[in-house]
């Protein structure tokens, strides 16, 4: 038996564009105000019954003389970011149909032509929706009433205004290949691209908009809404714990069907795991799988819904893998075998050397993978789940041998108690984040920090690079200690401080510096100032008039190449440096 299915609408968009704020409008929830940094952070599913979209654009469908015969339509809501490459990727290949969300003000961005690239690897066709037409200079809004009634109420120059924005965007878009028009002058929707302008915070432009996506999926996409009977597929989103019920996984239901008392098989975190469904639970309708709170209990769901399964043993399930209703025990080996197969391509390459990731879903993980990697921050060990006592030790060794990989980064995901004393124990920096993209940005910042750090420590404790001049005329005691006038050529003299004249000879220690018969701990480039040098006599190891060094070791020098300004002055050490070593190692 075949039946039609809701088609399955994602969403697409650069940063900020307003994704979750149009959805929050058709369904009347809050989502976005809830979401950290206000952008989704993973994949959603909501339902629009089709009561609802009658509702919202019956005149408009009466006029494309399109009488809806699909049950509704079920929206992915994606992250819009660019780190989110591999869900965008995982919701592009199931939708039927995707809205591409642009900033009318913007225009298109790097995540924009991604997102298009996206598409184009799916063949997923597409409509525009041209956002945020209530931010244009002079833009009179009406709330929730149709584009075409808002636009005629202009005034002249606002109208003018959109439909330049509109050329603007047109023009990009003819550059990237595609033909594209306002949908009211679109005649051909297999050749030309419709764009919708909308505000989704104002609800201006919405009627046209799910006019389209319904028209044009029931229209042009009739055999593939066409669900048959069969063993279902779906896609898990999150693994949460439910009070009274224990584990559940959140998925999306896009092939066949999947009811009570199936046995699944479904990606796990120590390999495929094989469980019977206890319940399902299905959010009322307008309601967001993860934030709808009120669940019905049903028997049987069909290609496609967004559903909860309750089983046993799905405490260790992986978000993003697939879940799969074995029809018959012979079957459940080969799903095994396909699942065991998706999760090999989701194993990570990792450095001997690197970060340690944790974070709360595989899409989560695949995604910062590919942003750290592209960075080109190496990855010792990525996994999902809780930060642990494991994963400090881990860090721990890696800092031993570099300081600024030996760091925990987490994702949206918990951290023991455990492991935070472990931390502080070892001195392990946990950088965590509910917002994505922030991670490799707060990571940078803390490494920026860190190298600051370890230049000042570098600065204070120990020599700093100085050319002297002991001035003629100016020695006031030769030995034990002798103490003379010098001028600071380049760099700082901090005492105490070794010295070396210019074939390498170490000449002593400065012990003590006194500029007008105060003692200051350091002495500056151009000033003149009487220094206590122990180990030397005035006649016999250094002269009036000798040029000095601070005696640096050839390993310090290297250091402190990148660290200070004195360039042409660390040079000059280096050279004196790196030709002692050269005599030493020929007398050798």
């Amino acid at each position: 038996m075949e039946t039609i299915r809701q088609p399955i609408v994602v969403v697409l968009a650069h940063v900020d564009h307003g994704k979750t704020t149009l959805l929050d409008k058709i369904r009347g929830t809050a989502i976005a105000k809830k979401e950290p940094g206000q952008i989704t952070q993973h994949v959603g599913a909501t339902v629009i019954p089709r009561e609802v979209i009658e509702n919202l654009c019956g005149p408009q469908l009466a006029k494309m003389g399109v009488k809806l015969t699909i049950p509704g339509l079920l929206f992915i809501d994606t992250p819009g970011h660019e780190a989110f490459t591999n869900l965008r990727k995982r919701g592009g290949g199931i939708a039927d149909l995707a809205v591409l969300l642009i900033d009318i003000n913007e225009g298109i961005q790097p995540q924009t032509k991604e997102s298009i690239e996206i598409l184009k690897s799916h063949k997923t066709p597409f409509i525009i929706a041209a956002n945020k037409i209530d931010m244009l200079f002079g833009w009179q809004s009406l709330e929730n009433r149709c584009f075409m009634e808002s636009y005629k109420s202009q005034t002249e120059q606002t109208r003018k205004l959109l439909d330049d924005k509109l050329y603007e965007l047109m023009g990009q878009l003819h550059k990237l290949g595609f033909a594209t028009d306002r949908f009211d002058q679109v005649t051909d929707f297999t050749k030309t691209i419709a764009i919708i302008p909308i505000s989704g915070r104002t609800g201006e432009g919405l009627p046209e908009l799910l006019m389209l996506i319904s028209g044009l999926t029931q229209k042009f996409m009739g055999d593939r809404l066409e669900s048959k009977e069969g063993p279902g597929r779906a896609t898990i989103l999150e693994v949460k714990e439910l009070q009274g019920l224990g584990s559940t996984v959140d998925v999306i239901v896009y092939k066949g069907s999947i009811k009570q008392g199936d046995t699944i098989v479904l990606g796990g975190k120590n390999g495929p795991i094989v469980t019977k469904i206890r319940a399902l639970l299905q959010p009322k309708p307008l309601q967001e799988i993860r934030e709808g709170k009120k669940f019905e209990h049903v028997k049987e769901v069909h290609a496609s819904a967004g559903v909860k399964i309750n089983a046993p043993s799905l405490e260790d399930a992986l978000p993003g893998s697939g879940l799969f209703v074995a029809e018959k025990p012979g079957d459940i080996d080969k799903l095994k075998e396909e699942i065991a197969e998706e999760l090999e391509q989701t194993q990570f390459s990792t450095d001997a050397t690197g970060v340690i990731l944790k974070a709360d879903a595989l899409g989560s993980l695949e995604a910062i993978i590919s942003i750290l990697k592209k960075d080109g921050v190496p990855i010792r060990k990525a996994g999902v789940g809780s930060v642990t006592k494991k994963d400090i030790i881990e860090a721990s060794s890696v800092k031993e041998e570099n300081k600024l990989l030996g760091v925990v980064l987490a994702f949206n995901t918990g951290i023991t108690e455990e492991a935070k004393k472990e931390a502080e124990d070892l001195n392990v920096e946990i950088i965590s984040t509910n917002v994505i993209y922030k991670l490799l940005d707060d990571y940078t910042d803390w490494k920026k920090e860190e190298k600051e750090k370890e230049k000042r420590e570098l600065l204070e404790s120990a020599t700093y690079p100085a050319k002297i001049q002991i001035l003629p005329g100016y020695v006031f005691r030769k030995s034990k200690p002798a103490i003379v006038g010098i001028e600071i050529i380049d760099g700082i003299l901090k005492s105490p401080c070794p010295l070396m004249d210019a074939e390498g000879k170490r000449r002593g220690k400065v012990k003590e510096i006194q500029d007008k018969k105060e003692v200051i701990p350091k002495a500056e480039k151009g000033m003149q100032v009487a220094v206590a040098i122990e180990g030397v006599t005035i006649g016999r190891q250094v002269n009036e008039g000798d040029i000095l060094y601070s005696h640096i070791p050839l390993e310090r020098v290297y250091k402190l190449e990148e660290e200070v300004e004195e360039k042409q002055l660390i040079e000059e050490i280096k050279k004196i440096k790196k030709k002692v070593k050269l005599d030493e190692n020929g007398s050798g």
